[in-house]
Order: structure tokens, then C-alpha cells, then sequence
């Protein structure tokens, strides 16, 4: 080992390491500009420089210090991008302002105790070698990403590859999935770190080697983006999708139902004749047991080849609740045929963990219809007109395997949705954008629908082709085409990206990879 070799990579004096709460605020602050890559900043440039700070930070840290940089890290992510929760808490959940304030922290400080964890684990594996941190870097950000996708039922939202719809890692998203372009995003920042560590110590040549390197996939990704891995049909399917923007506060009233329904029928009036009609989560607000005669109003005015989904309640018996339940569901009448479940329920939305301490705590413990029961596995898609097309509800979009692993050999997916809960805030805006990243890797058409924002077209490149403001009623029309084949990505899931993370795992073992 060379004398130089044997410096630390960064001088502990440094003012900005030394200094404990100025390394703490660069560290909420690097969490923070995650939130500014989503929509609607699109600000994707900023996803290294944040890895870059989060690296400058934590590589001199002392291991047993890394679970608070984490969660430090995840309080600025969480606290500034899933900031919208406490609009559904407060405005909607009839919870006084401090209590909803304290449980929105605590919902983000929660959820930061993810990365404390991988960040902890990171300083296990890694010890106090700078060299291992930055090879194992990529792999635990991912394995944290991972791990929040399924931990308490997931909460598969902020993951840093979604900015790149529209940025240039975008043509990766149908080989490597979201989680594919996280790591490489990891990766670069730690590249940045090292390149600057080996210019400060003067071996230029391999400065410019591991720059290289990293660069290679933001060079070739704008050209693989040009590459079609489905085939898309010729024939297009003319649809129509319905924003109703019915207010929140009302929405379950029942001296509103009617009004609501007679609102969809009055919009779909000039479409009945539209290839597929599509009606936004829950429009019909009463159970499909109990709405016999508005479902056969429907379908007597549908055309002959026209169908027309919404979303609607669902009660009946559940071979998995053992009983009666109630289901949040997809019905397709007319033409097409099918019925789907919702399988990812958001908690306290739609069932409450703990209920029988929780419920009556206070008003967000007893939002309206926040007893439903988990559908199925491996449900059918629904038939429209000769179309294979799969349905998801809301949340579910978000869930980039369990999306990929159901449109496997589908034709269309759609998606239908009521964000009203989080009003004015960032959440709608980046559940568009997910459901753009899941279109993007699936190589196929989606259809969203929501009830007040954003009802959108996006084709098969994760691009917007129509869309409706929020916060208006109206109705979009346009063109979909379906698509044939699967992408990469959709066979193979996000299990390259998590095994290539265990790989680096074990490769940087004090055995295999030394201390410098």
C-alpha cells in the first residue's frame, strides 16, 4: 500500500464533515432534492447530485453513525415528498391541525427508518472502509427501495427512477425496470465521489476510467428509448373517460349518490357509441348488489360494440375473508365482461391495521368504506371488445412488479383513481407520473381515469398524449392502440437489479475487496 493510499478520502477536519448539525442538514436537505426529480419540478439532474451529497456526508461517518445520517436522509425525502398525506388527515379525516401535523411527522419519520435501517446494514457490511461503502452504495439504496415495496404492505412511491420519464435513463425502464434506473442513478453519484477522490490524488488515468464508465448508460439509454420491445396494433380503440371532480366531503354522502351517478350519465350521454368508456374509481358509490338498475340502464344505452368500466363496491361472499366483504372494484358492462378486485389496499384508506384498538381513536381511523377486503391473485383481465385489457385501482400502480407480472401477454392497462383525498398537493401529480413509468416499462398504452385529476392517455413510451386539468368536470376522448409481446423488464421483474445488489454484497467482503 502506498503512502497516499493510505489517507482517509476525505479529511475529518473538513468544516462541512466536522461540523454535526451542518452534516445533518445537508443530509435532510439531500433527501429533499429527491422530491424536486418528480413531477411537477422534473428536475431529474438533481437525483446524482443528491447521491453525491448523501456520499460526501456518510463515506467519513464512523458506522455506528450511518442509521441517523439514513434516517436523516429519509426525513427529508419522506417529510417534503409524501408531504400530501396530511391534507386526506386533516381536511378529510376530521382530525384537529396538531393532531394531523403529528401524525403526518410521524408518518414520514416512520418511513425514514427504512433507510436508518439500510444505511445501518450498509455500515455492517462495509466497516470503516471508504472503498466498500462506495461499491456497496448502489445495492443497499436499491435493497432499501425494495424493502419499502412490501414492508407493512409496501409503500412503493419516491423511487428516484420514476423522474426519468422524462429524463435521459428513461430507454432503460423496459430492460431494468424503475428500480434498475435507481441503481444506476446510486451509481452514478458514488462514480462523481470517486472520480473527484482519485483527481484530488492525482491518477488521472483511472479518474477518467470510472467516468467513463459511469457515463456509458446515460449515453446509450436515449437511443435504446427509440427501440419498440412490444408491437403495437394499427386499429385504434376510441375511448372516453370521464372526470367528474366530485367534491370529496361529499362523495359518500348519501344524499349526494344520486346526483353523483346522474352527473356520469349526463357526461357519457354524447359517447355511448365510444369503443370504451371509462368511469373513474367509485363512481358508482353504492354496491354492485344494490345497483341492479343502474347497471342495466348502462348497458340498454351502450352501442353494440361499446363498453363501459367504472369503478363500483363490490359486497359479496370472499372465499379469502371466509365470509361477506366488501371489495374495491372494477366492472366492465356492455361488450366486454369482467370483474376485478382490488389486491393492494391503502392503509387507514381502505382497511385500518390494528382496528379494533384504532377504529373510533379518532375521525381518520373511520373514514368512509375503510373496511374493504384484499381480491384475489392472478385475476383475469377484463374482455373489451376482443381486447385483453388489466385494470388497476389507485394505489396499485405504483407496484412496478406486481404491475409488470399482471399485464404479462395483456393488450391495454388502465388505471382508474380518486385523488380528491390529497387536493392541491404534490400526490396526484406523482401518481401520474408513476403510472407514466409503469407504461414505460410495460411498453403499452394506459388509460387513467380519475375524479378530479389528472384523467390523462399515455402511450407506450410513457408519454402523455391527451389529458384533462385538474379540478374540472369533463370528458376526454382520443385513441389507444394495443400492444403485443412483452418488454424484458416484464419478464424478468426487478430480480436482475435486487441480484446484482447481492452480488456486490458479497464481492465487497474484507477478503475481496481491502480497506483501500
Amino acid at each position: 500500500m502506498s503512502r497516499d493510499d493510505s489517507k482517509p478520502l476525505i479529511a475529518p477536519a473538513h468544516s462541512f464533515l466536522s461540523n454535526r448539525w451542518l452534516s445533518s442538514a445537508t443530509l435532510v436537505v439531500a433527501g429533499a432534492l429527491q422530491t424536486l426529480t418528480f413531477s411537477p419540478f422534473y428536475l431529474w439532474w438533481l437525483g446524482p447530485v443528491s447521491m453525491l451529497l448523501i456520499l460526501l456526508v456518510t463515506v467519513p461517518l464512523p458506522s455506528k453513525k450511518l442509521f441517523a445520517a439514513g434516517w436523516l436522509t429519509g426525513l427529508g425525502l419522506f417529510g417534503s415528498g409524501a408531504s400530501w398525506v396530511y391534507i386526506s388527515i386533516s381536511e378529510y379525516g376530521n382530525t384537529p391541525i396538531f393532531v394531523a401535523v403529528l401524525l403526518t411527522v410521524a408518518f414520514a419519520a416512520g418511513l425514514a427508518l427504512v433507510p436508518a435501517l439500510t444505511f445501518w446494514f450498509w455500515g455492517k457490511l462495509a466497516k470503516d472502509s471508504a472503498v466498500r461503502r462506495l461499491i456497496l452504495f448502489p445495492a443497499i439504496w436499491i435493497l432499501g427501495d425494495w424493502l419499502r415495496s412490501w414492508l407493512l404492505t409496501g409503500f412503493p412511491w419516491l423511487y428516484l427512477g420514476t423522474a426519468h420519464t422524462n429524463g435521459p435513463l428513461a430507454g432503460l425502464a423496459p430492460i431494468v425496470g424503475v428500480h434498475g434506473i435507481t441503481f444506476w442513478i446510486a451509481a452514478t453519484g458514488a462514480a462523481a465521489f470517486a472520480t473527484g477522490w482519485l483527481i484530488i490524488r492525482q491518477r488521472h488515468t483511472s479518474a477518467g476510467i470510472v467516468a467513463v464508465a459511469a457515463l456509458i448508460p446515460w449515453l446509450v439509454a436515449p437511443a435504446l428509448n427509440r427501440v419498440d420491445w412490444t408491437e403495437i396494433g394499427d386499429k385504434p380503440i376510441s375511448i372516453a373517460a370521464m372526470q367528474g371532480n366530485i367534491p370529496q366531503h361529499i362523495k359518500w354522502d348519501p344524499e349526494f349518490l344520486k346526483d353523483q351517478i346522474v352527473a356520469y350519465l349526463g357526461m357519457t350521454e354524447p359517447y355511448w357509441d365510444t369503443d370504451l368508456i371509462l368511469w373513474p374509481e367509485t363512481a358508482i358509490p353504492i354496491p354492485q348488489d344494490q345497483a341492479g338498475s343502474i347497471i342495466d340502464h348502462i348497458d340498454e344505452r351502450l352501442g353494440e360494440n361499446s363498453t363501459l368500466i367504472t369503478g363500483i363496491p363490490w359486497y359479496g361472499f370472499s372465499e379469502r375473508a371466509d365470509g361477506f366483504t366488501y371489495h374495491n372494484s372494477i366492472m366492465a358492462i356492455g361488450n366486454g365482461e369482467g370483474i376485478y378486485h382490488k389486491q393492494k389496499l391503502v392503509p387507514f384508506g381502505e382497511y385500518v391495521p390494528l382496528e379494533g384498538v384504532l377504529r373510533g381513536l379518532i375521525g381518520f381511523f373511520d373514514l368512509p368504506m375503510s373496511s374493504f377486503t384484499p381480491g384475489p391473485e392472478n385475476q383475469a383481465p377484463l374482455k373489451v371488445n376482443g381486447a385483453k385489457v388489466m385494470p388497476f385501482i389507485c394505489y396499485e400502480v405504483a407496484y412496478p412488479d406486481f404491475l409488470a407480472r399482471n399485464a404479462m401477454n395483456t393488450d391495454l392497462l388502465l388505471t382508474i383513481s380518486n385523488d380528491g383525498w390529497f387536493g392541491h398537493s404534490l400526490g396526484p401529480l406523482q401518481h401520474l407520473q408513476i403510472a407514466r413509468m409503469r407504461a414505460l416499462e410495460t411498453g403499452r398504452y394506459m388509460i387513467r381515469s380519475t375524479n378530479n385529476g389528472v384523467t390523462a392517455i399515455i402511450d407506450n413510451k410513457g408519454q402523455i398524449t391527451a389529458r384533462i386539468p385538474q379540478f374540472e368536470r369533463a370528458v376526454l376522448t382520443g385513441e389507444v392502440f394495443k400492444a403485443s409481446g412483452n418488454t424484458p423488464y416484464m419478464v424478468t421483474a426487478s430480480w436482475p437489479v435486487l441480484t446484482l445488489a447481492l452480488i456486490l454484497i458479497v464481492f465487497v467482503r474484507e477478503r475481496v475487496v481491502p480497506k483501500t
